[in-house]
């Protein structure tokens, strides 16, 4: 089992980013010119810099517009990478047959935009030991730093999220079980946490929607044809994430962020968490949880009853899929139906999850996004007279 110094008892909340009461989970609309310029450096018809140069731009004005929309908490939106989950296989080789269909495989759900079934790629698997040619997000945090004094959060993505990367067959010459493949990966996000403390990072976000997943029959059982049953998944699952936030020094924040899939405006799971509320919320370390509640498909606030004493909730009520208008009033009448079950002064408001997980995002605008945003600051302020 995996080992990291895992404390007897959690870290005690105390303030800074752990307080924070507007966040949002991270990812951000790609502009069209961005999009375009990376479709163009594939291709070789752009330059490193030049790509490089327009990247830089793109981080600036989404920090700009998450400043001016009164976010205590601000990241680059992710627009460095393909998909939330892809810094790994762009810093590490070992990796064959990843296109963009490795962060967007499943079937997809929508009311307003029809489902979508997309194949996982046949030949997506680990198939070499693995080598970090560089740090996941050290080059985005040091960007992030240095155009705003903002709280900067980096996200990083849970290690069982990439079981899916490992082939019983493909991979087997290079990790003969998943337990050695995922304890690898485990060892790169220990020392990527490492290096963003020596950088200054104050906030680090977990994403790990594989958990809610396995509340859907279906998705559970393509997780237990890897070798684990259900509750194993979730037990070792934590093991593996609390061996990466342990990691972090005493003056890191640790978020950890579960949803229900987010791509395109489409969703891949509904139901609450109930099934799996007991051990994730009790078992893993970290201080915030960033929760998907932006609708009846999320269940109700119930499961909130056994979050700990020490951790954070962060409501995420307002939805990233729709430019559906939420109002201060109703996000504070929904707060206030949280706190039956979590006192006020532990609680948050956010989004559900991001605006753009991936290159494909979601069917908004960005003044849907930027009105959202500022609808999070000016209700974090009128509930709690502070959004930080």
């Amino acid at each position: 089992m995996l080992s990291a110094g895992a404390p007897t008892t959690l870290r005690e909340v105390t303030p800074s980013a752990r307080l924070a009461r507007a966040d949002h989970v991270g990812s951000l609309l790609r502009p069209p010119s961005l999009l375009e310029a990376r479709r163009a450096h594939a291709a070789g018809e752009l330059p490193d810099a030049d790509f490089k140069a327009i990247e830089d731009a793109a981080v600036r004005e989404v920090v700009a517009l998450q400043e001016e929309a009164g976010c205590p908490v601000v990241t680059d939106g992710e627009l460095r990478r393909e998909s939330f989950q892809s810094g790994l296989t762009d810093a590490v080789d070992g990796f064959a047959g990843v296109t963009i269909d490795a962060w967007l495989w499943g079937d997809w759900h929508s009311d307003e935009v029809g489902d979508k079934a997309v194949e996982r790629p046949p030949e997506l698997a680990v198939v070499e030991p693995l080598r970090r040619r560089r740090f996941l997000a050290a080059e985005e945090l040091t960007f992030l730093r240095a155009v705003t004094d903002r709280i900067p959060k980096v996200t990083l993505p849970s290690p069982s999220l990439f079981a899916n990367l490992w082939h019983p067959e493909r991979s087997r010459d290079a990790y003969p079980t998943l337990d050695d493949f995922l304890a690898d990966v485990v060892t790169i996000l220990q020392d990527e946490v490492s290096e963003l403390a020596r950088l200054g990072c104050t906030y680090v976000q977990i994403d790990a929607p594989q958990y809610p997943l396995l509340i859907d029959p279906t998705w559970r059982a393509y997780y237990e044809a890897r070798g684990w049953p259900a509750d194993e998944w979730v037990a070792r699952g934590i093991e593996f994430d609390n061996a990466v936030i342990d990691a972090a020094p005493e003056a890191m924040t640790v978020g950890f962020h579960l949803c229900r899939g987010n791509q395109g405006s489409r969703w891949l799971v509904a139901g609450g968490y109930d099934a799996i509320a007991r051990p994730v919320f009790g078992g893993v370390h970290a201080h915030r949880l960033l929760l998907e509640y932006d609708d009846e498909r999320s269940g109700g606030f119930d499961p909130l009853a056994l979050v700990p004493d020490d951790k954070v909730v962060v409501l995420g009520l307002v939805t990233t899929k729709t430019p559906r208008r939420e109002t201060e009033d109703e996000l504070a009448a929904r707060i206030d139906d949280a706190r039956r079950h979590v006192p006020l002064e532990r609680l948050a408001l956010g989004t559900q999850c991001g605006f753009s997980t991936s290159v494909v995002g979601n069917a908004i605008s960005v003044e849907d996004e930027r009105r959202k945003l500022e609808t999070i600051a000016r209700t974090a302020e009128r509930v709690w007279g502070a959004a930080a």
